[in-house]
């Protein structure tokens, strides 16, 4: 949705060494934000952006204007079922409807092999990843790693919202999932157990509000009490610093 960060051209760069063509969409997607939500002013700045994939040699960019992608009388959606429904489908009803609309699009308009996500939104691209089977895209979903800065912070458009205290409290979502990759190593496999651990980090600055801490399976983001040995879990984290809000996640290989 533009305003790029190291994260999202860490995709470029992966899709630069993977593909012979890259090309890049930037539009900020109406339908998956909700009223309550920062469709307004979210932020842009599409001369920084093309001035960034020039730099890194970019094939293409497109960026489409909302009535393109919406004409009037626009009436139809994508709506992938059971993975949507909980985390943040639970917060944001709305969300998922609107990525997977739009990702179809997309995908129509272009017609790629290969499309790069981010593993920050790790749901989003698993619901992407299920889209694209149920419905025989010929395309390949590559997810790639979070990308941090120095102190841990997972990149995100959003942080620019921060202030200065709230970038530092923002710390404790990486902090805490530093913690349960710890408590995991060294034996602690009782989801429970890792989410309190977890929670006190987070609630030990004033201005975080917690939406979500869950550990789930990282093929069907169902929920997991116990961790097993031999399986890959997500453990996902939605928490507010402030007004802003904030996801982080880390994938667990047992």
């Amino acid at each position: 949705m533009g305003f790029l960060h190291d994260g999202h051209l860490s995709l470029v760069k992966k899709s630069k060494k993977q593909t012979d063509i890259t090309i890049v969409s930037i539009f900020v997607n109406p339908t998956q934000f909700a009223p309550n939500e920062d469709l307004a002013k979210y932020p842009r700045d599409i001369e920084r952006d093309k001035k960034l994939l020039e730099k890194h040699d970019v094939d293409y960019l497109f960026i489409p204007d909302v009535k393109e992608i919406y004409p009037e009388n626009f009436q139809t959606f994508v709506e992938v079922d059971r993975i949507t429904k909980h985390l943040e489908g639970e917060f944001r009803p709305t969300h998922f409807k609107g990525v997977s609309t739009i990702v179809s699009i997309l995908f129509n308009i272009v017609k790629p092999d290969f499309a790069f996500f981010g593993q920050k939104d790790a749901q989003q691209a698993a619901v992407i990843k299920q889209m694209v089977g149920d419905l025989k895209f010929n395309i390949k979903i590559v997810v790639c790693p979070i990308v941090r800065e120095k102190d841990g912070l997972a990149l995100s458009s959003r942080n620019f919202y921060l202030s200065k205290k709230e970038r530092e409290d923002a710390l404790v979502l990486s902090r805490s999932l530093n913690l349960a990759e710890k408590l995991i190593k060294d034996g602690e496999m009782v989801s429970e157990n890792i989410i309190n651990k977890m929670k006190e980090i987070i609630y030990s600055v004033e201005t975080s509000k917690l939406d979500y801490i869950k550990i789930v399976n990282a093929g069907t983001f169902e929920e997991v009490d116990k961790i097993i040995s031999g399986n890959r879990i997500y453990i996902l984290i939605a928490c507010k610093i402030g007004t802003t809000r904030l996801i982080d996640n880390v994938l667990i290989k047992i």
